[in-house]
């Protein structure tokens, strides 16, 4: 089979089914909602060999005009070694147009994304998971109210670099939020919502590692016993406070970034967890 007897076509709610089984092939978590969640933040591309059986997908999540995430790179193990992820990577760059681009490679997949010009940004992540003992829940943290909505934007926006409203709404509807509260203002969020083989938190923005550690810790005395996921990177030194709390260094990649202006993060706020890899 060439790569010319494949097609690309427009990633639709039809595909989804193919999508699953191809992540799954590959060893990822990601349930049919939870590939739901990302095309419908999304526009993409879906490889088809002949017999119409999906062979390869990418995504491409914007968030507004200046930025955006591409995720979900995957091809079929059978048709690795023809180009065909090229070919996605080249899709999925031209629906991303101008804006500043995000991933989160894999060694397997760091070559191509440097001949594209990605660059890495010096931040490894680090996916840290597992079922997390009881714990005490923490003072000063306590559920968001549904007015604190356009404030988590704020606060997120801030600490991204970009405006991810539908995505944090996204996730309003299917999870929920947690918050500190000083002197009437919030100075730092986390959410937890299903995904994969459990539960992920995150994003979790915060001013220090202090408060990062205590709203996950919140969620952590919710669901004791749960599995549960945390995607954060190096330099935000909580990697040896999860795996004290039972949540285990599982693998990771490395943050790249291509074109676009960069984003320069102000440094009272910081993101300290991943909605996850594929959204950032």
């Amino acid at each position: 089979m060439q790569t010319s007897q494949i097609d690309l076509v427009a990633f639709g709610p039809e595909h989804l089914e193919g999508a699953v089984a191809l992540s799954r092939q590959n060893g990822w978590p990601h349930r049919l909602e939870d590939w739901q969640m990302a095309l419908a933040l999304s526009s993409g591309v879906v490889a088809f060999e002949e017999e119409r059986r999906v062979v390869g997908t990418v995504l491409v999540t914007s968030y507004g005009d200046g930025c955006a995430t591409i995720n979900m790179v995957i091809v079929d193990e059978a048709m690795r070694g023809r180009g065909l992820g090229r070919k996605l990577m080249d899709a999925s760059l031209k629906i991303a147009g101008e804006r500043q681009l995000r991933l989160v490679a894999t060694n397997d997949g760091l070559p191509l994304y440097q001949k594209l010009g990605f660059r890495q940004t010096g931040s490894v992540i680090l996916q840290h998971q597992g079922n997390v003992p009881a714990i005490a829940a923490p003072d000063g943290v306590e559920p968001a109210k549904r007015a604190d909505l356009d404030m988590i934007v704020a606060l997120d926006r801030a600490a991204f670099g970009a405006d991810r409203r539908g995505l944090l709404e996204s996730i309003a509807g299917v999870g929920r939020f947690a918050v500190i509260r000083r002197a009437g203002q919030l100075r730092g969020f986390a959410a937890l919502r299903a995904f994969g083989r459990g539960d992920v938190i995150g994003p979790v923005v915060a001013a220090d590692a202090s408060d990062a550690c205590a709203l996950i810790s919140f969620f952590i005395a919710s669901r004791p016993g749960a599995f549960l996921r945390v995607d954060t990177t190096d330099d935000t030194a909580i990697a040896p406070w999860l795996a004290r709390h039972g949540l285990a260094y599982a693998g990771g990649g490395i943050a790249m970034r291509a074109a676009g202006r960069d984003v320069t993060t102000p440094p009272e706020l910081k993101t300290f967890a991943l909605a996850n890899q594929a959204l950032g």
